[in-house]
């Protein structure tokens, strides 16, 4: 499905093959090691960031560099929340996510008057590193050591206590919360607003004459991409069980970027697609030392001269290009 095409036969679609996704990531534990338990946790994370990203880049039309500030946010209020405060986890990450939400309304309050664009993509990677400076030097957040030790707490659902640190529970978890996150995610582009939001991206001008507010919009879907990443990012807490100022790296930027330009930035599954594939490509990778990142700037490179629009784009360029039932049975003698 592109992201331009907001039809409710689409919103349905999509959701039917969230719903299969989520049913084969609960069947993964049954298949899987321990370790790669956890790579499939943090590709449910990555594919909330990556769409969370795309949902600004793809169709708003604006480009951030320091979304890594947002996840950062994230994952360092639910670690604080849970760890120094003793918050239940179902409280803490929302209020992590509001944080983001928070931290982007601020930002963006300032970026977007100011600037927009590859400046206002700038501004956003000069606030990323404000972000990152600020925690490796504040010593309740653990300066450059981060955070570690990270609870994974019990659930509490009533009468009914899940603890989340026995077994594959904080993985089921994951892949709950992640769902409906995705799930919010594709709503949001299928409302009057999302389609506002592609209007202003084609041509802002015009959508201005016609009475939309672009800066507002824009303001707007830039805190939601907030709070979408910081929910990820508080994930992030529990999952790793550490948290370090390198999530707010500008490198951690760079991450939704890479997924969302490999999968398709034009198709809403694009960044999943891209967390799949650049999950694969690392863990392939892994054992040889430096050759990670040269094997993934050689993909990348590959993507965007062979194939700007990303790995989606060539399969419907193929599904496109194939053969008519009706054709083949002409062509049979």
């Amino acid at each position: 499905m592109r992201i331009t095409a907001f039809a409710g036969a689409g919103l349905r679609r999509d959701l039917l093959v969230l719903l299969a996704l989520a049913l084969l990531g609960l069947l993964l534990p049954a298949a899987l090691n321990r370790g790669l338990i956890f790579i499939a946790g943090m590709v449910w994370i990555n594919a909330v960031f990556g769409l969370s990203f795309n949902l600004l880049f793809g169709l708003s039309g604006v480009l951030s560099f320091g979304q890594a500030m947002f996840f950062a946010a994230g994952a360092y209020g639910a670690a604080v929340l849970t760890q120094q405060w003793n918050l239940p986890l179902l409280v803490a990450l929302p209020l992590a996510g509001l944080a983001g939400a928070a931290i982007a309304a601020i930002v963006g309050a300032v970026a977007l008057r100011r600037s927009e664009g590859v400046y206002f993509a700038i501004l956003t990677l000069s606030f990323a590193e404000l972000l990152h400076l600020l925690i490796s030097n504040t010593g309740w957040l653990g300066r450059n050591d981060g955070l570690s030790g990270l609870p994974r707490p019990a659930l509490a659902l009533g009468p009914m206590r899940i603890d989340l640190a026995a077994g594959d529970n904080f993985y089921y978890f994951i892949v709950a919360v992640c769902v409906l996150l995705i799930a919010l995610i594709r709503w949001v582009i299928a409302t009057p607003f999302g389609r506002a939001l592609q209007g202003l991206k084609q041509d802002p001008e015009r959508a201005e004459f016609l009475g939309i507010p672009v800066r507002l919009h824009r303001w707007t879907v830039f805190v939601f991409a907030g709070f979408t990443t910081a929910m990820a990012g508080a994930l992030v807490a529990p999952w790793a069980q550490i948290v370090t100022p390198e999530l707010a790296h500008w490198s951690n930027s760079t991450n939704p970027i890479l997924f969302t330009l490999l999968g398709g930035s034009a198709y809403f599954w694009g960044p999943v697609l891209g967390a799949v594939m650049l999950s694969a490509v690392f863990y392939a990778t892994r054992t040889l030392v430096g050759i990670s990142d040269l094997v993934t700037g050689l993909l990348l490179l590959g993507v965007v001269l062979a194939l700007p629009g990303g790995v989606l784009e060539l399969v419907s360029r193929l599904w496109r290009r194939r053969p008519a039932p009706s054709a083949l049975a002409e062509s049979k003698p």
